[in-house]
């Protein structure tokens, strides 16, 4: 290595360290007074707990006081709540029994005018009365039905099979039914089946389709509000908009709105006189039956059409309905049947109304 390249490194070293040899003299000449301040102790101020055990014995005392004032308010208004819900509850109690006397007392005077039930059953479902009629032409029977339930009534084909058919005696027996009646007309086939009369509803569905009304035939039934619905329908949107629960059909129209209806002159005179099953209803949806005896097919035995329009106007009936008659009439209570059967015996049917406890 030559001198020269030696005094080249000598050079580079000196300018590398210059700094911090600069750095080095100035702390070995310059003081540093650096304070590191110190806190100073904390005071505390001495507890007198006697002083305080009295100021919280004062402060809950006074919180008892307040909390005993506050309960006697509270059962005070509870008191007032008390007095005050009774002399609502009675009057909310007066303005219903004040709501329905004028039910009562309508529905005291049409029994009234039935006389003395001679049989009769209530429960949560239903309330039947039966009444015996005894006219001058003729003799039977009245139901008075209010139907408190949807479980109060039902209409049944025979044996529940479209086609057959069964006593009303039968029907009632097989479903445990209180009371039963004949429902709508028939027809029979060459094969020896019995299906219902036209149009026939049961659970809000047809049994067997929608059939005009045809030589004054009418349809017979409830709502789905359990109300009397029936008459003459030209087509099935006609009857729908009364939303039919179930119903039967036969002939004819009775009485409408209170007033008497015309009565076609084949049912004035074919049969003249026969056992009858009308269904009616009065104001207040409570339902009429009328039952009459005929003791046989001959049309000299029974009601006619235009006497029970007057019976029924008589009772003060809104609308009524011929249902299927003469050896088709029967009147089941208790496992009893309480009508003349004209026939002389039961007569298998297509359709039958039962009632339930």
């Amino acid at each position: 290595m030559t001198a020269s390249s030696i005094q080249q490194i000598n050079r580079v070293m000196l300018l590398a360290c210059a700094p911090f040899l600069g750095m080095l003299i100035w702390l070995l000449f310059v003081s540093l007074d650096i304070s590191i301040p110190v806190k100073s102790p904390v005071t505390s101020t001495p507890i007198n707990l006697a002083q305080e055990t009295t100021t919280l014995n004062s402060m809950l005392t006074q919180a008892n006081s307040d909390a005993v004032q506050t309960k006697t308010v509270i059962q005070q208004y509870f008191q007032l709540y008390e007095k005050s819900t009774a002399e609502v509850t009675a009057m909310l109690q007066s303005a219903a029994s004040q709501i329905a006397k004028p039910g009562l007392i309508y529905d005291a005077r049409i029994t009234a005018k039935l006389g003395s039930p001679i049989r009769q059953a209530t429960s949560g479902n239903i309330d039947i009365q039966l009444f015996a009629l005894n006219e001058k032409h003729y003799s039977g029977y009245a139901l008075k039905v209010n139907l408190k339930s949807d479980k109060a009534i039902k209409l049944v084909l025979g044996n529940d099979k479209l086609g057959s058919s069964e006593t009303t005696l039968a029907a009632a027996s097989r479903y445990g039914a209180v009371v039963g009646i004949n429902a709508g007309g028939f027809a029979d086939d060459n094969r020896g089946k019995r299906y219902p009369l036209d149009t026939t509803v049961m659970n809000g569905k047809y049994v067997n389709g929608f059939f005009p009304t045809n030589n004054d035939t009418a349809f017979i039934g409830l709502n789905k509000d359990r109300k009397l619905i029936g008459g003459k329908f030209s087509s099935q949107s006609e009857l729908d908009k009364l939303n039919p629960l179930m119903g039967s059909t036969f002939v004819p129209v009775l009485m409408k709105n209170g007033s008497k209806t015309s009565i076609p002159y084949q049912w004035q005179s074919s049969p003249a006189r026969a056992a009858r099953t009308v269904m009616a209803n009065y104001k207040h949806d409570q339902l009429l039956f009328l039952v009459t005896d005929g003791y046989d097919e001959s049309g000299n035995s029974g009601a006619t059409l235009a006497e029970l329009q007057d019976k029924m106007q008589q009772l003060g009936v809104v609308d009524a309905y011929n249902l299927d008659g003469g050896g088709s009439t029967t009147l089941v209570w208790g496992g009893s049947v309480i009508n003349r059967p004209s026939d002389g015996r039961l007569r298998p049917l297509a359709t039958n109304f039962l009632f339930f406890k």
